[in-house]
């Protein structure tokens, strides 16, 4: 187990040294996931005259919070794979003793420490510049929203991953990735909250993974009604299936996989 660690440790600090020499990159990263603070902007202004159930600061701590998830889970390894599938480059590091996957799964972990001091700093703009939106969640909303943004992460790389699997078919799996994301924009809770959907086409939406990337964890530090139950168990399913899904194909690319030195 200590070997373990030790190993686990040292692959994170690598990728870490990686990041932070691409500070300037980092800040660019971090502000193009800004689009829920506009979006914000959009909603709040639409809450003053519209009847939505929710008051321009529900709107305001929604988005924050959507901000947040999405700093979280950001995935970005289908990019990532493709390239080292059709450039060969995955081939030395399926002569190595570790799954590829854990090399992809340090550089997304050691990214997000690295982007925390500038997420931090836009955080406390925000409420600078927006001070009534300022709240304290209570420590069981904390808690609640950990555990699922965490379980959100593990969903949308997952996915991703998954996605990544069909480089072994084809040279533009990305195209997966760009059909998806029409979809996760509109259905996870990333251009509006779930609560200003109507009852049919929610219902529909939380038999799908979208929700459960953006919209439920934001719901749980917000206080949003949700059902915690039904968005726990729905995650981790998804999560399962999903990982189901992404070793089947593993196995199949591999048998596929002609890359250079392989």
């Amino acid at each position: 187990m200590k070997k373990i660690i030790r190993k686990a440790l040292t692959l994170l600090l690598v990728y870490y040294a990686y990041m932070v020499e691409y500070r300037a990159e980092l800040i660019l990263w971090v502000l193009s996931g800004s689009l829920p603070i506009i979006l914000m902007g959009v909603w709040i202004k639409a809450a003053q005259g519209g009847q939505f159930g929710l008051t321009s600061v529900d709107f305001a701590r929604y988005f924050l919070t959507v901000f947040i998830v999405r700093q979280i889970t950001v995935a970005w390894v289908i990019y990532e794979f493709e390239r080292e599938v059709v450039e060969g480059k995955l081939s030395p590091k399926l002569l190595q003793p570790l799954d590829p996957v854990w090399h992809h799964v340090a550089s997304h972990l050691s990214e997000r420490v690295a982007r925390i001091p500038f997420a931090l700093l836009l955080i406390l703009l925000f409420f600078a510049l927006y001070p009534q939106a300022f709240w304290l969640p209570s420590l069981g909303q904390i808690l609640l929203f950990t555990m699922a943004v965490i379980l959100a992460f593990i969903l949308r790389f997952i996915i991703q991953y998954t996605f990544a699997m069909f480089a072994f078919w084809t040279e533009r799996a990305t195209s997966l990735e760009n059909l998806w994301l029409l979809f996760y924009l509109f259905l996870s809770g990333l251009i509006a909250p779930l609560d200003v959907f109507p009852e049919p086409i929610r219902t529909v939406v939380l038999f799908t993974p979208f929700p459960y990337l953006i919209d439920f964890p934001a719901s749980l530090l917000v206080g949003l009604p949700v059902d915690i139950g039904r968005g726990f168990l729905s995650i981790i399913g998804w999560i399962l299936v999903f990982l189901g899904v992404n070793r089947l194909l593993w196995r199949a690319g591999l048998k596929r996989y002609s890359g250079m030195g392989a």
